[in-house]
């Protein structure tokens, strides 16, 4: 079966290249960006602003390829692929939890923004405590490595086929 998905926006980052990209939002605070949903969308974003989060959805337009074991950002051991939020992914497909700051128009003012300028968006969902939030009891391989994000940066290492 052949899965298809429509582009529904680009996403706008200071960031014009993988290399020197944040790698999480947590390790973005601060970092300001637009979602600029199309025209044919707009009215899609109708009560999105009584939201302070929320998560864009988006192609890793820039990988090309698919590895199933990959060497992380955050360690030196090679981990398979979906114990990993690396982007050489099957189906390339990124998630970032972003502070929403105003919307106007067709335009989202975002912060806390991980992504590469020009990222083609395929759906928003408001982010709820509620729902999203979880009791974890374990975080697998991060374990002792997750204090490493705030100087985590893309080295291109996933941009090779």
């Amino acid at each position: 079966m052949k899965v298809t998905y429509t582009q529904i926006g680009t996403i706008h980052s200071p960031f014009k290249a993988p290399e020197g990209t944040p790698i999480q939002p947590g390790g973005a605070s601060g970092v300001p960006g637009t979602v600029e949903v199309f025209p044919e969308y707009v009215e899609g974003l109708k009560d999105l602003e009584g939201f302070s989060h929320i998560i864009l959805i988006y192609h890793f337009h820039l990988i090309r390829g698919t590895s199933l074991l990959v060497r992380p950002y955050m360690d030196a051991e090679a981990h398979g692929i979906f114990a990993t939020r690396a982007p050489k992914r099957p189906n390339p497909i990124g998630i970032s939890v972003v502070r929403l700051e105003r919307v106007e128009g067709n335009l989202l003012h975002i912060r806390d923004v991980d992504i590469v300028d020009g990222t083609p968006l395929l759906d928003i969902k408001p982010y709820v405590p509620e729902f999203d939030i979880r009791n974890v009891q374990s975080i697998g391989w991060l374990e002792g490595k997750v204090h490493k994000l705030g100087d985590a940066r893309d080295d291109g290492r996933f941009l090779e086929p």
